[in-house]
């Protein structure tokens, strides 16, 4: 027994057909519920709608957003049950369940679940609108998700590699059955999925997880909210967190076997308005690639980079936002370069993954460590190659710079946009243009794009105006192929999986350096470099798009036409 809201109202002549017109165009174009619509469009208030169901249906009405409700009571109705009449339980006296209803009507509804529950069924009525967030709320929107991730986990496939301590749980049972098993649950999954990170986040009615997957977040599942205290005390016991410390960040580290393969996970808690949100970072050794041939540089980029990373001395910077790849860059370098004759040592913050035979230190600045004094120690161990985490200061500048012209290869980050604006904000920092042009030999930008799914990719034809926006003309595309994916299970519907990189290699060239010492714009540094030859981010890009590798929406979306 269905009802039109819209109907109804323009029967009670509280909306004109007009505004029945547009209250069904807007329910087309959103799929919103038409007390919804008709709140968002002005034409009548929340109040104001509940006011006439209560009169039409002459029952009481309930305002679901300012009541809690018992999750003893929402269990009383199955989910699915819940969503198929659009109900909720919202309160129980002796035998007598009150069911907020979008149609109080619905005498099907209120037979089946009398029949169900046992008890008798007095209606409420609330818009339909907020009871599908209620029940959105109250029940696990995506119960399915969360029952076949939990059913199909062994508990062999997560293994704590480092003994817990036994932690009082404050009360929050984070210690029982289903509370471990979702958790590990939830790491197993995002291990499976290739996520790079996990986002466990508190609100007002609802817990989201959410999975970083090739750079992108995906809402994943929202386990029953009742558990938020049990997870996120789960997740600080693993991690050896204070979990009676609510109220400032922390970070700590858990060491995991997932079926088989020994997984790290950086921890970092935050205090919201709603409770703890909980980042876990994966650091999943067997996915990193430290071969420098299959990062995607193109031949002559690679073989400046080699030449730039092979010489005995000097700095070479690789430069781009976070998350652009350049630790798995600099990581790739220091593989290359690994061998029982040389002395690496790094200073990172944090040191994200072990390489085996490098000196590898983690920069700790309530300690005092940080990059400058860890650069000034490696001078005194009698290093070959240092790989400083980022520059972030004068300080530490200066000693890198001084570190290369003393014989050390410098390896080292900056947060810049491009390859060629990288030597000015050397010299804004504070250091001369002399010690820039003599010490830097080569600078490397770099983005991560990501691929074409190789499941469901296919080959396409883009819109010219696609490609006018790109820079390519038509005789370019006709010998291009250019792909991309329809969406499929694998890839999450998104089209993509996996990631690669697009890389600017600017060789400090002797045009350069004598531009350095005449402190030139970075325009005329960049119209140098390509003059020497040095392919920009957005040409490496048009180049990968060509290939089939990427598609152009993610050139445009990364790369800026210069």
């Amino acid at each position: 027994m269905s009802f039109d809201l819209a109907e109804l109202l323009v029967e009670a002549e509280l909306i004109s057909s007009d505004q029945l017109k547009k209250v069904r165009k807007q329910g087309e174009s959103s799929g919103e519920s038409s007390d919804s619509s008709i709140v968002k469009l002005g034409i009548l208030s929340e109040p104001d709608i509940l006011r006439f169901l209560s009169q039409h249906f002459k029952v009481p009405k309930v305002d679901l957003e300012s009541i809690e409700l018992d999750p003893v009571v929402i269990e009383l109705v199955p989910s699915e049950i819940a969503s198929k009449f659009s109900v909720i339980p919202v309160g129980r006296q002796g035998r007598v369940l009150h069911l907020a209803m979008a149609n109080p009507s619905n005498i099907y509804a209120v037979e089946d679940i009398k029949f169900l529950t046992g008890y008798e069924v007095q209606p409420v009525v609330a818009p339909e609108s907020r009871i599908k967030e209620a029940i959105g709320t109250y029940y696990d929107s995506s119960s399915e998700a969360l029952e076949n991730l939990m059913k199909d986990f062994e508990e062999e496939d997560v293994e704590v590699v480092e003994a817990e301590e036994e932690t009082d749980t404050g009360g929050d049972d984070a210690s029982d059955a289903p509370v471990v098993k979702l958790v590990n649950s939830i790491i197993a999954e995002a291990v499976h999925r290739r996520a790079s990170d996990i986002h466990i986040e508190p609100f007002e009615k609802q817990l989201r997880i959410r999975f970083r997957i090739d750079g992108t977040l995906y809402e994943v599942m929202r386990p029953p909210y009742r558990m938020k205290n049990a997870v996120t005390s789960r997740m600080k016991i693993m991690a050896e967190l204070d979990i009676a410390e609510r109220r400032l960040p922390q970070d700590g580290n858990i060491k995991l076997r997932v079926q088989s393969k020994t997984i790290d996970l950086r921890v970092s808690t935050l205090p919201t308005l709603y409770g703890e949100k909980i980042v876990l970072r994966i650091l999943d050794q067997s996915n990193l690639s430290v071969d420098l041939q299959k990062l995607g540089f193109s031949e002559e980029g690679m073989k400046e980079f080699e030449a730039a990373i092979r010489a005995p001395w000097g700095m070479v910077l690789v430069t781009g936002p976070t998350g652009s790849g350049k630790t798995t860059t600099l990581y790739s370098a220091l593989s290359t370069l690994n061998s029982v004759d040389t002395n690496i040592m790094t200073a990172e913050d944090p040191v994200e993954y072990n390489l085996h035979g490098i000196n590898q230190v983690g920069i700790k600045e309530q300690a005092g460590l940080n990059f400058a004094s860890a650069l000034r120690a490696f001078l005194r161990q009698d290093p070959n190659i240092i790989m400083v985490g980022e520059i972030r200061d004068l300080e530490t500048g200066s000693i890198a710079v001084k570190a290369a012209l003393t014989g050390h290869l410098v390896l080292s980050t900056l947060h810049t946009n491009d390859a060629p604006s990288t030597i000015n904000r050397l010299i804004d920092m504070g250091l001369q243009p002399f010690l820039v042009a003599s010490s830097v030999r080569l600078i490397l930008a770099q983005r991560l794009v990501r691929k074409v799914c190789d499941k469901c990719g296919e080959n396409i034809d883009p819109h010219p105006e696609a490609l006018a926006e790109l820079g390519v003309d038509s005789e370019y595309a006709r010998n291009a192929t250019f792909r991309a994916g329809r969406g499929c299970e694998y890839c999450n519907d998104s089209g993509y999986a996996g990631r690669i990189g697009l890389y600017e290699v600017m060789p400090v060239t002797p045009a350069l350096t004598q531009m350095i010492l005449d402190k030139v714009s970075t325009e005329a540094i960049r119209a140098q470099a390509k003059k020497d030859g040095m392919d920009t981010l957005r040409a490496d890009g048009i180049r990968k798009v060509a290939k089939g590798m990427t598609t152009i929406e993610e050139i445009l979306r990364e790369t800026a036409a210069v």
